[in-house]
């Protein structure tokens, strides 16, 4: 941009009554003083941010890229805790292309993650909508869904492990009032993984539900009455208003919720401490294993490597799917 005077960039407004200098450029009127004392109020304005962010950023060296590093690092040793770590090279990744076992951990995985993501975030923004309605006691009812996620997973293991305990549990003794045989749950290779994602989708959907139900309500009323008087059903205004504008949060939620299912570990390990006969292995058990089991740290890691590329693949593509439906901005 040129302005009359010929200087490119300078963008002038009308000078103000009683000011003497003329126009003022708009660099001028926001750009700090090059001074002693502007340059030390910036630098406390830096340093103050710097202050503020600390903790954070100390953490996310601390407890993220580092030990990311570590690990990367480790997976190119041998290492068996007692004795001195060996260069291997690639030999760890060459095992890890020809362990059958290893893949079929990270298929379980997978597997666990569609038996619990789907039907979770289904039943999350079911209650959401249940719970979001103007009736007497609401917040005592959105509060009591929230109540499983507040219990630590090796308590609520140890809980589930009695009710599907196949003679004496609570879920058999149910099926069997109307007519039904309840298999051996845990026992069974079948019944084993869906199972534990029965007990983890119980857990966390009253607290998947919270977030759908902010989002509910950060919707404005005016949408749904526009909607109503073109004559739009209660289900066409769902899918046509309140799903497209709860994308956010949905993208949130899948985000959060599928790189804690891949890392599924302590419900397994109490409940069925991997088996039976591996039907429970996930790739994060397997780790643990390797790990603290077997003494192979640097099989381990590549293990960790492994699970890391999948999380972190399985997320570019949710990034990659929600970035084009997102929509924040309802003004």
């Amino acid at each position: 941009m040129e302005s009359a005077d010929g200087v490119r960039g300078r963008v002038s407004s009308p000078a103000e009554p009683g000011d003497a200098r003329g126009p003022v450029s708009l660099a001028e009127r926001t750009s700090v003083p090059a001074s002693p004392a502007g340059y030390r109020r910036r630098w406390l304005a830096n340093w103050y941010a710097y202050l503020f962010i600390g903790p954070s950023l100390f953490g996310v060296l601390a407890f993220l890229l580092l030990p990311l590093v570590v690990v990367l690092g480790l997976s190119l040793f041998h290492w068996e805790l007692l004795s001195d770590p060996t260069f291997a090279g690639l030999a760890n990744y060459r095992r890890l292309a020809a362990d059958g076992d290893a893949w079929h951990s990270l298929w379980r995985t997978a597997v666990y993650v569609l038996l619990c993501i789907p039907l979770q975030t289904v039943l999350a923004v079911l209650l959401a909508l249940l719970l979001n309605q103007r009736a007497k006691g609401m917040r005592f009812y959105r509060a009591l869904f929230v109540v499983p996620w507040m219990a630590t997973p090796i308590v609520l293991g140890l809980v589930w492990t009695w009710v599907f305990d196949p003679r004496d549990g609570a879920l058999n003794r149910l099926l069997d009032l109307v007519g039904v045989a309840g298999p051996n749950w845990l026992s069974d290779t079948t019944w084993a993984l869906p199972a534990i994602a029965l007990v983890n989708i119980w857990q966390y959907t009253g607290y998947n539900m919270l977030f759908f139900l902010a989002g509910l309500q950060g919707i404005p009323q005016e949408l749904y009455d526009a909607a109503a008087i073109d004559g739009a059903t209660p289900v066409r205004r769902f899918f046509r208003v309140t799903l497209p504008l709860l994308n956010p949060t949905m993208f949130f939620v899948m985000v959060t919720n599928l790189i804690g299912a891949f890392q599924i570990f302590d419900t397994v390990y109490v409940m069925t401490n991997g088996g039976p006969n591996q039907s429970t292995e996930v790739l994060n058990f397997k780790i643990f294993e390797m790990a603290f089991r077997q003494f192979d740290f640097g099989y381990a890691s590549t293990l960790s490597t492994l699970l890391f590329v999948v999380i972190l693949a399985v997320t570019l593509v949710q990034v990659r799917f929600f970035s084009k439906r997102t929509t924040y901005d309802l003004s």
